[in-house]
């Protein structure tokens, strides 16, 4: 998988429906240790909830997983976990605490209800496309800094770090899908005097 869409930050959101007050939360984790890790976070802060709600889904497992937390089968937890699936997202949690306020919604009222908790709360974390890069070293001249770096940037490449010695080493990451338009962008504009060198691959965010 050369990108995938997830939340950008932790975050928080909160309405109300009919004296019921819903706090949704959601985190970005990279594995279910840390979903459930996060679910029993909320929970332990919310004990006195009438219930914590959760979904989240996760991509290098392959995992799907979701609660009603006492609520009626299929009224919360699958609801949750649709917000998370129509927004085509993955490694991210989602906890909805809904606080009863004594007066019953009924099946669709819950269904709305808690789409709209997961929702509230997704759209607070923001989105981020987190796309496969090579992560790789130029080596230059000071004179050539000023074009590598405006070339780097001009392929959709980020900077990473860049050491003075007596050259300039820019360490950088690219798309990887951009990595060979660069490679022959670069031997053009230095008379083929510089390469990339390749030393891992991670995934970055994007904006889009």
């Amino acid at each position: 998988m050369d990108s995938y869409r997830t939340i950008s930050r932790p975050a928080v959101s909160e309405f109300t429906e009919k004296r019921s007050r819903f706090l949704g939360a959601v985190c970005p984790v990279d594995n279910e240790k840390d979903a459930i890790k996060f679910i029993n976070q909320r929970r332990k802060e919310y004990w006195d909830a009438k219930h914590n709600v959760y979904a989240y889904v996760l991509r290098n497992e392959q995992i799907q997983r979701y609660s009603d937390d006492g609520e009626p089968q299929g009224t919360a937890g699958v609801p949750v976990l649709d917000i998370l699936l129509k927004e085509c997202l993955t490694d991210c949690v989602v906890v909805v605490t809904r606080y009863f306020g004594g007066v019953l919604l009924g099946t669709g009222g819950l269904v709305r209800a808690y789409s709209q908790g997961a929702k509230l709360a997704v759209d607070a974390g923001g989105f981020v496309i987190m796309r496969l890069c090579a992560r790789g070293v130029i080596s230059c001249e000071y004179k050539q800094y000023g074009p590598v770096a405006a070339l780097i940037s001009e392929c959709c490449g980020v900077i990473k770090d860049t050491v003075f010695s007596q050259q300039v080493d820019i360490e950088f990451n690219i798309p990887c899908e951009l990595l060979n338009s660069m490679q022959a962008k670069l031997g053009d504009l230095s008379s083929g005097s510089l390469t990339i060198n390749i030393i891992g691959e991670e995934y970055v965010p994007f904006e889009k």
